[in-house]
């Protein structure tokens, strides 16, 4: 995981703009969307267009850059994380509902949606749309393509892409650990697997599809068993 080789740094840091707006608008929506009076339809779309406007203006470059060279390997592993991530309340039941995991910091494995949005195919489908096309490239924009080289260097867009060192790898995975609360054991043990997987393919547009994976595999589940408490 060492860094070899890395240009020398430059006289001014790079714009982190396009690489940080898509996941800061994600966060912020988290935040306010409770309070905007509008119907869950309108508020679904609003969500749904405020992400999608973030990544095609200001990340267009990132977005257009994206490219997938290793189909077979990146599917496999975003089911994989997948299947890690239901195997633990599989296995036991009542895991997850030890204070370990929902308390007063990690909050409650609650679903956030109202039971209106359950009993509409139309909502349910746009949610399954952002939580599979739009999330996956809101994350990993900053948890892979950004975050471990801003860590390393100063002039981080010099660094290579999937390049880490202990601090970037370890930081990397704990906060995206801490983003998913209650689920935040699984998600240490996949933030772990997609940095080391960012680390050998070298390719955003393969981290990107194997979290597409994943989440369209969580998707299915939830809403086969009807546990939506993995949208949180």
């Amino acid at each position: 995981m060492a860094v070899t080789d890395l240009p020398t740094a430059s006289a001014a840091p790079p714009s982190a703009l396009p690489w940080v707006a898509p996941f800061a608008a994600f966060l912020l929506w988290l935040l306010v969307w409770p309070y905007v009076p509008l119907d869950e339809l309108r508020v679904e779309l609003l969500r749904l267009g405020l992400l999608a406007m973030v990544l095609l203006t200001v990340s267009r470059g990132i977005v257009a850059s994206l490219r997938v060279t290793r189909w077979l390997s990146s599917l496999t592993v975003g089911l994989l994380v997948a299947g890690l991530w239901l195997l633990p309340g599989l296995l036991w039941p009542g895991y997850r509902e030890q204070r370990l995991f929902q308390n007063g910091i990690t909050g409650d494995t609650v679903s956030a949606l109202p039971d209106s949005w359950l009993a509409s195919p139309l909502l349910l489908s746009l949610r399954i749309a952002r939580a599979t096309l739009l999330v996956p490239l809101v994350e990993e924009i900053f948890w892979r393509g950004f975050l471990p080289r801003w860590v390393l260097r100063n002039n981080w867009d010099a660094v290579p892409m999937g390049s880490y060192n202990l601090l970037a790898f370890a930081a990397t995975a704990v906060l995206f650990a801490a983003q998913h609360g209650p689920y935040w054991d699984v998600a240490l043990m996949c933030g772990l697997i997609f940095n080391w997987y960012m680390w050998t393919t070298r390719s955003l547009g393969d981290l990107v599809l194997a979290h597409v994976a994943t989440n369209a595999a969580l998707a299915a589940y939830a809403v086969a068993t009807k546990q939506y408490v993995f949208w949180l």
